[in-house]
């Protein structure tokens, strides 16, 4: 099952998922990390640049999950810009070694292909970074994506493109495509690490981590995996069954046992 971790607020799960990043990026000497956008990673991000010390990080690569389509080279809401402003820049990384998919209108008949390849050239990612949607969504797996998915366009769902208008000027301005990693590409990681905070999350977070494999709930998919480490703030973590059970996994943790 997943360590499911329940803490206090948003910036306690930023502390505490740093540290599993960190684990991860010391302990390896070409990371690859997978990068989530959105607000829920964010505390993570200011976390990692506040702790980022004096390490190299010129050798990690990183890909992110998806990249709308049709959004302007340079728009402050294209998800190049985004990670360009919290962690390209905060973390000293190589430009070069992020990666997000090619979302524009030339490329996009073969963006998936494309994007896979450039992910097993790099070795596959070791730890990706998760959030997930109100409506259970992970990247930008809309519910009904097949659970084997790979790489490809995706037509946005009317509730995730209100739950993004706030980034935009108005849900008008929302894209209503995208290019995202597919759930069978997600579950290639080696490590997840699901971060969900808040309230409206709670419903979704509780039917992906304790109702059936479903892909209605593509969050469901992280049933399926071997290592996955679930960070959760007391709202988002308000529907679990068996919250109790995994506050006492986490208080008897034994030393030896990383992340």
């Amino acid at each position: 099952m997943a360590e499911i971790l329940i803490v206090a607020d948003r910036d306690a799960a930023g502390e505490l998922a740093a540290r599993v990043v960190w684990e991860y990026l010391d302990g390896v000497p070409e990371p690859v990390l997978g990068v989530a956008t959105g607000s829920t990673p964010e505390p993570l991000y200011r976390e990692l640049a506040r702790t980022r010390g004096g390490r190299d990080l010129s050798r990690l690569r990183a890909f992110a999950l998806d990249e709308y389509v049709g959004l302007p080279a340079g728009h402050p809401e294209s998800y190049r810009e985004v990670l360009r402003r919290e962690i390209v820049e905060p973390l000293g990384l190589d430009p070069q070694h992020v990666h997000v998919p090619p979302a524009d209108a030339a490329s996009l008949p073969h963006a998936g292909e494309r994007y896979e390849a450039e992910i097993a050239a790099a070795g596959g990612v070791g730890l990706q970074i998760l959030g997930i949607g109100s409506d259970g969504h992970v990247g930008f797996n809309e519910p009904g994506s097949s659970l084997a998915s790979r790489t490809r366009v995706k037509t946005l769902t009317e509730q995730t493109r209100r739950d993004n208008a706030r980034f935009f000027d108005s849900i008008d301005d929302v894209p209503r495509h995208c290019v995202t990693q597919g759930l069978g590409t997600i579950r290639d990681a080696r490590h997840l690490l699901l971060l969900a905070f808040g309230a409206q999350k709670a419903q979704a977070v509780a039917a992906a981590l304790e109702g059936p494999l479903s892909a209605s709930i593509p969050g469901s998919i992280v049933q399926l995996h071997p290592h996955v480490t679930v960070i959760l703030d007391e709202d988002a973590a308000s529907g679990l069954g068996h919250a109790d059970y995994y506050r006492d996994v986490a208080r008897f943790k034994p030393e030896w046992q990383g992340w």
